[in-house]
């Protein structure tokens, strides 16, 4: 019998501590996450590329601008803490944190500002927004925490300029490395890149600032949907905030461990045409085109019902924005008349070049359904994204592509001779040349509302729909953005409910 007690007192004991240790562990809360992200990287240097996937690493978790932008699209400081605007508008006196520090322990000073924003604008520069920087005139130096930038014209856009991936501030000690090594001021540092997998970032212990919950994160690359939703049903990730396979959104909406977040994007998803080639050159051949794709059936079909149909490339959310969908709407007959008038009328054949994500593959083959019933045959090309990013975006070698533009107002782009769907028209950049030394916000939305009517009258491309930004993640995950202002994960707030 004394033994029998005491083996039970033992065995009590044992599960005590047993206890006290389990429900230790279940009230900590975790330090690290992993998310999903649909596409690798094809750099990790915002300065020097102009994939999403750049940003949605990078941007505020590793590399920082004198602004950023919130949540909510506003601009807020960030390694400038405040600065003063000259009564002409020409003159920004920006007044840098002091005591900053780069990851490798070099440190921040105006002398970096001063490097990064002539580098980002110089002949020689492989910045992809370079148009950002092109309103400077000079950079100079007033002291270690004071910087003075004078713009050649007034550019009522220029704090929000600032606050883009591709102005983030890096440090002339390791620019050159950035794309492989990233090194920023930022609340976490670069720790590992497993090609082809994962980014992995860590906390930054010497940040100047408020300081992340979070110990680490890991950006697991899944671009297959079917393996993205076998990943978060299994908990090898976290989550996704931006879920590649929103067909699978209503199963997860049911399950209690999950939080189902619906925002916007500054996502305008186009099937981009190449303006300079034959017989793409030809106006009526663009409307002809545009005429004959039903939008809301791509946004059914491709993206099940998540997105907005919209008329020109601008976000539906922005106050100027104008509905011009009735100008493109989906008329078969009128293609078809349309293509007659261009001498067209047993159609012609064309490529489709894809890159990854499910937007472009599956609406493509809802667009080449589309364009074959008004005699356009369309050959489809499935690209990686570097691939992609190599033959369409650089050397402009595409027939049609779809992609989606994630940057914050960026109808400048149309303004651009050089870029891959080739418009260059002189009086789209008069109106962009107009805006940009506007400061009246009334003219100014005027003018944004002319830029919207004139391409979507040249039918420079077909605009497709606003893209949603469909989140998934664990319910106890909090902190993560709803919407998408900039194509940006930020985690500088995010942390583990207990």
């Amino acid at each position: 019998m004394a033994y029998r007690i005491a083996g039970n007192m033992q065995r009590l004991a044992l599960a005590a501590v047993f206890a006290a240790l389990t429900a230790g562990t279940a009230l900590a809360a975790k330090t690290d996450v992993t998310l999903g992200v649909r596409l690798e990287p094809p750099g990790l240097d915002p300065t020097a590329g102009a994939a999403a996937a750049i940003d949605e690493v990078v941007y505020a978790n590793i590399f920082e601008g004198l602004t950023r932008i919130g949540p909510d699209g506003s601009v807020m400081p960030a390694l400038a803490r405040s600065w003063t605007i000259s009564d002409d508008g020409l003159t920004y006196t920006f007044s840098l944190h002091s005591g900053v520090k780069f990851h490798d322990g070099t440190d921040f000073d105006a002398n970096d500002v001063k490097f990064s924003l002539d580098r980002a604008r110089a002949d020689d520069s492989t910045n992809a927004q370079k148009a950002l920087f092109a309103p400077i005139d000079a950079v100079e130096v007033v002291d270690a925490t004071t910087v003075k930038v004078t713009l050649k014209q007034a550019t009522g856009s220029f704090l929000f300029s600032m606050g883009w991936g591709d102005a983030v501030i890096v440090a002339p000690e390791s620019a050159q490395t950035n794309v492989n090594n990233p090194v920023g001021t930022g609340p976490f540092k670069f720790s590992r890149w497993a090609k082809g997998d994962s980014v992995e970032i860590v906390k930054n212990p010497d940040y100047w600032g408020e300081p992340a919950s979070l110990e680490k994160a890991t950006f697991k690359i899944i671009a297959d949907p079917s393996a993205a939703f076998a990943a978060m049903m299994a908990g090898d990730v976290d989550g996704f905030p931006i879920f590649p396979a929103p067909e699978n959104l209503p199963q997860f909406e049911a399950d209690p461990r999950f939080s189902v977040v619906v925002g916007s994007t500054e996502g305008e998803t186009i099937l981009a045409i190449n303006n300079k080639k034959p017989p793409f050159d030809n106006v009526l051949v663009r409307r002809a085109i545009a005429h004959a794709i039903d939008r809301q059936a791509i946004i059914d079909g491709a993206m099940f019902g998540y997105g907005t149909p919209i008329g020109t490339h601008f976000a539906p959310h922005h106050p100027a924005y104008v509905d011009l969908t009735g100008m493109s709407d989906y008329d078969p007959n009128k293609s078809r008349a349309l293509l007659k008038e261009a001498g067209l009328e047993n159609g012609f054949k064309a490529t489709l070049k894809l890159p990854p994500p499910t937007y472009a593959r599956r609406g493509g083959e809802i667009i080449a359904a589309q364009l074959r019933e008004v005699g356009i045959d369309l050959e489809i090309s499935n690209l990686e994204w570097a691939q992609w990013l190599e033959q369409a975006f650089k050397g402009k070698d595409f027939d049609l592509t779809i992609v989606s533009h994630t940057e914050p107002m960026d109808i400048g782009i149309y303004g651009r001779d050089d870029y891959y769907f080739q418009y260059a028209d002189d009086g789209f950049k008069a109106i962009m040349t107009k805006l940009n030394e506007t400061t009246d916000e009334a003219m100014r939305t005027k003018l944004m509302q002319d830029a919207q009517k004139k391409i979507a009258e040249d039918a420079v491309n077909v605009f497709l729909f606003q893209l949603a930004k469909t989140g998934v993640w664990n319910a106890k995950l909090k902190g993560l953005w709803e919407n998408a202002p900039v194509q940006a994960n930020d985690l500088t707030k995010v942390y583990w409910e207990d």
